[in-house]
């Protein structure tokens, strides 16, 4: 991890094109680098003035400082060492050593924090900031601790660097906020085990794209990483190897430290009845037996809904979860159940014969799912479900919110799930594990998330969306090439302005951020032909 704190921040990158537009394989006209300014910031704000006044940031003696009426907390003080060593480090790895002469020298940047500082970010998080950038003063200002972490990646993208090793930064005034209060990222790390440092990787780049969700997607059929103090046979038996393909306590601890002291949210998803396969290995009688005719088959499906002993064993393990992750949200899952192996199962066919629901396979899942909604929200869950939970009919909770997923007419579905009152996440158009050549990233950026038949107050409902990365065909070698810059655009998506869609104008932009993160440890791909200043393996 200490290599978190010696990359250099900051850098004024160029590309390897001719000034001009030229054509991709979309057709677009696309902008090299030279058509935007150094130290663009990404997502662009809401609010910003810059003008081509600018003043020399002399790195090595850089501080920040509260100011006198400015709170003070611990969470803050971890993020100025971050940046206060990572822009030093600007200084000590220019080959020129650069004394300015201006009379307005950036030495400090003044914090005004308004409030007390909060523990965890939560859904309803305060990111606001406003930043300046001026004749006499750099501030940065907001009414969270939420908000000055955004403004410090802000200032931080501010600055850059010229071809003799000044750093710069423009007079600037910036007021913004995130369009979204939910803008998430999730990585599946049941398909392919992920490594601690790998998922440490992409949550520095969240934090460098203002993603402030970690959506979790731990276990799921192909193995049980996650261990349980209460069922340790769950991972021993359930995971790839217990021996190392596991994420013990300690683990998800330094996870959600690490993603808490930048501003992001650890929310795990335990999915059920379906994609339960890695459970059944540890915990016996879980999973419905499967039959030909009336012989059992040997094979299992879904979780057995009828036995009183699953139940008990959800609020048990759930019971646990709730002590390990604070956010107030855990997944629940809820999509894709196979019903042929309970359709198969004579003591399943009996039970709800009794219940006079014969055939009725999907009530049958709405029962399980409504038991396990009750239980989430009794041991204090608030719950987020893919859109079949909504699809059927269950009982949902006010505060429940649903993932919308199917990229079959999603704006159709968001419109019923928001008239019914839920808040509403998007994530159909940004499934990331669909690839294709050529720069794909266009068509998540203009994605409107918005656009959807409603009222005002439906549209209120949705509260923002996720990109998500299956691990199908990723894992530690490849994830975050895979991941990062796509998940970029949907982060300026999320975070900026709706009218802010032009990837004309978005492209140099994006390329000069995608370099920005390389020069930071990041191995995002590249966009287009060209290259960057400090490029992957020769930073």
């Amino acid at each position: 991890m200490d290599k978190f704190i010696v990359l250099l921040l900051v850098g004024y990158v160029t590309a390897n094109t001719q000034p001009g537009l030229r054509q991709n394989r979309l057709g677009t006209e696309v902008p090299s680098l030279g058509d935007t300014s150094p130290g663009s910031v990404w997502p662009q704000p809401q609010s910003q003035t810059s003008t081509s006044q600018t003043y020399p940031v002399l790195a090595e003696k850089f501080a920040f400082t509260y100011t006198s009426s400015s709170f003070r907390c611990s969470l803050l003080d971890e993020a100025f060492k971050r940046y206060q060593m990572l822009i030093m480090n600007a200084a000590a790895r220019s080959k020129l050593h650069f004394r300015p002469r201006a009379p307005y020298t950036i030495t400090t940047l003044d914090i005004n924090l308004m409030a007390k500082c909060e523990d965890y970010p939560s859904l309803d998080m305060n990111e606001a900031y406003s930043l300046d950038v001026g004749e006499s003063s750099t501030q940065l200002q907001a009414e969270s601790v939420w908000g000055i972490l955004r403004g410090l990646e802000t200032f931080s993208q501010l600055l850059w660097q010229t071809e003799t090793g000044e750093i710069l930064a423009n007079k600037t005034n910036i007021i913004d906020h995130p369009r979204y209060s939910h803008r998430g990222i999730l990585l599946d790390t049941s398909r392919h085990y992920l490594p601690l440092s790998v998922i440490f990787d992409n949550l520095e780049a969240m934090a460098y794209n203002k993603i402030n969700v970690f959506h979790w997607h731990i276990v799921d059929d192909q193995s049980f990483p996650y261990v349980s103090e209460i069922y340790p046979d769950l991972s021993r038996k359930g995971a790839y190897t217990s021996l190392s393909h596991i994420y013990t306590p300690d683990d998800v601890a330094a996870v959600i430290e690490f993603a808490r002291l930048r501003g992001i949210r650890v929310v795990p998803e335990f999915d059920t009845p379906g994609h339960s396969q890695s459970w059944g290995k540890g915990q016996p009688g879980l999973l419905t037996p499967c039959y030909s005719g009336d012989k059992p088959t040997g094979s299992y499906g879904p979780i057995n809904p009828i036995v009183d002993s699953t139940y008990t064993f959800i609020q048990t393990l759930f019971t646990e979860l709730r002590n390990v992750f604070p956010d107030k949200y855990i997944h629940l899952g809820g999509d894709e159940v196979s019903f042929a192996c309970w359709q198969s199962n004579p003591d399943i066919n009996n039970y709800m014969k009794n219940l006079n629901i014969t055939g009725k396979y999907n009530e049958l899942e709405q029962i399980y799912v409504q038991k396990v909604l009750n239980i989430s929200g009794l041991i204090g869950f608030s719950y987020i479900v893919w859109q079949e939970v909504v699809d059927n009919q269950v009982q949902l909770k006010d505060d429940t919110v649903v993932e919308v997923w199917i990229n079959n007419h999603p704006d159709e579905e968001l419109a019923k799930v928001t008239k019914l009152g839920y808040r509403a996440l998007l994530a159909a158009p940004w499934y990331l594990d669909y690839i294709s050549t050529g720069e794909d990233w266009m068509k998540y950026y203009l994605e409107e998330p918005s656009n959807f038949n409603g009222t005002d107050a439906q549209k209120k409902l949705l509260i923002g969306g996720e990109a998500c990365l299956w691990g199908e065909y990723v894992d530690g070698s490849n994830v975050t090439p895979r991941l990062w810059p796509r998940a970029s655009a949907v982060a300026e998506r999320l975070w900026s302005s709706k009218d802010v869609n032009d990837v004309t104008k978005a492209t140099p932009r994006l390329h000069q951020h995608r370099c920005r993160m390389v020069k930071r440890g990041i191995s995002a791909q590249p966009l287009h032909p060209g290259y960057c200043v400090h490029d992957w393996g020769n930073i």
